[in-house]
């Protein structure tokens, strides 16, 4: 019966190749959105470092996602499954209510939506808008709701609820309102606000636009050459915050986090057969190669190895066009006397360990060849070896673990593994 021993070491990290320089998107939302065109300027934003954005909007004034839910014109671009990602921005205010009513008013509605973006293409992604809190806070709740009677305490609830939104649905956020609170505190002499202290100036509308090329094409907004109206300095402060705060962190804000990871394990069914478990997370697609010539495509495939040796096992995951890789070691031991061409008799192999010179007994009287691995699979001696017995001389090869495999009469032996130790 013959055994297999496999020794797995982790050879190559996973990699999600590079990204499409076109996008696809659609904006749902409200004056938020509107005010200054937005996909607009994220579209110029993106021409200016040679990629394009096809994008289109459904952004009446002061829609909420409730009213988007019912909306037909929102309901049919959506229904169009045809986008990379589909963005949703809720009412100015809305989110940073009580949690209550949050949970009534803007979760489910969060939740239809995408599931609706979805369910039309598995590809799609949705993007939640995190917006910012209103320059001194929302004076108009201030008495029933305390903590938005603050720019701060709004922000911060703002930046909360649509953090929620985005995990609970497994979402990507564009955090433009973590931007905009870098920028104040940061950079004070770029208004980001227009008169009424809740839409976006230019600059803030420019500051959300770098965010969203950040997140959308997973690019350095540090790149993006295109300034609109603002001075270059004003450009530029804005650009690196969008740098700094979101594209050097960009896992933290979920973009990537349904990417395919590539991963598997292996063990032993019978014989020289081996079962591959494939632990791979958000794949649909996967290819195999086994590293002797032969691959498969089957989630958890089963090979066969005929000889003995070290294979670079690579597993390709798929989904949507994005690909990861994972490459394994393994190295495979057949023990001795046995193959699958019949074998080459019983071998007797002494000392072991040896210092210097191995003998090998074999039933046969015809000269045989030998070749010997070391521990990674690579040949490091060969010779032949005359009669039934013959000695093998070792002084060339340092202290460590080796197989011996027979050849005789066009027959393989398994692996037999030996230890040299010198004094």
């Amino acid at each position: 019966m013959k055994h297999l021993l496999i020794f797995l070491t982790l050879a190559c990290c996973s990699t999600v190749y590079g990204q499409s320089k076109s996008k696809k998107v659609l904006f749902i939302g409200n004056s938020y959105t509107g005010v200054n065109n937005l996909p607009q300027m994220v579209g110029d934003i993106a021409v200016s470092v040679g990629d394009t954005l096809l994008f289109e909007s459904n952004v009446p004034g002061g829609y909420t996602l409730k009213r988007h839910s019912t909306n037909v014109a929102t309901l049919d671009k959506i229904r169009a499954g045809n986008w990379d990602y589909v963005v949703l921005q809720e009412q100015s205010q809305y989110p940073s209510f009580p949690i209550e009513q949050v949970e009534n008013d803007v979760f489910p509605y969060a939740r239809f939506l995408d599931s609706i973006v979805k369910l039309k293409n598995p590809c799609s992604e949705t993007v939640f808008y995190m917006t910012w809190g209103r320059k001194n806070g929302d004076p108009s709740n201030c008495a029933s709701w305390p903590p938005v009677c603050t720019y701060a305490g709004m922000d911060s609830l703002l930046k909360l609820r649509y953090t929620m939104m985005a995990d609970s649905n497994r979402a990507v956020l564009s955090p433009v309102g973590v931007v905009w609170n870098y920028i104040r505190k940061k950079f004070p002499q770029i208004s980001l606000y227009q008169p009424d202290e809740s839409h976006p100036s230019i600059a803030g509308t420019y500051a959300a636009a770098c965010v969203f090329y950040a997140v959308l094409f997973r690019k350095d907004p540090a790149q993006i050459t295109y300034n609109g109206v603002l001075t270059a300095s004003e450009a530029e402060n804005i650009r690196n915050a969008a740098k700094w705060m979101v594209y050097d962190s960009l896992a933290k804000w979920r973009v990537g986090a349904l990417d395919p990871n590539a991963e598997f394990n292996s063990m032993v069914a019978s014989g020289n057969q081996v079962v591959f478990k494939n632990t791979s997370s958000n794949c649909t697609a996967f290819r195999w190669d086994f590293g002797d010539g032969s691959g498969d495509t089957a989630r958890n495939p089963k090979h066969t190895y005929q000889n003995s040796g070290t294979y670079a096992v690579r597993l390709i995951t798929g989904r949507c066009g994005r690909f990861d890789t994972i490459t394994k070691n393994i190295l495979i031991e057949i023990p001795f006397g046995i193959d699958g061409n019949g074998g080459v008799g019983k071998l007797r192999v002494y000392p072991n360990p040896t210092e210097s010179v191995l003998t090998v007994e074999k039933q046969g009287r015809n000269s045989a060849e030998y070749v010997i691995f070391n521990a990674l699979g690579e040949t490091v001696l060969r010779g032949m070896l005359n009669g039934e017995t013959g000695d093998i001389q070792l002084v060339s090869l340092e202290e460590g673990i080796y197989f011996l495999q027979i050849i005789e009469n066009n027959k393989v032996s398994g692996m037999h593994k030996f230890i040299i130790s010198k004094p």
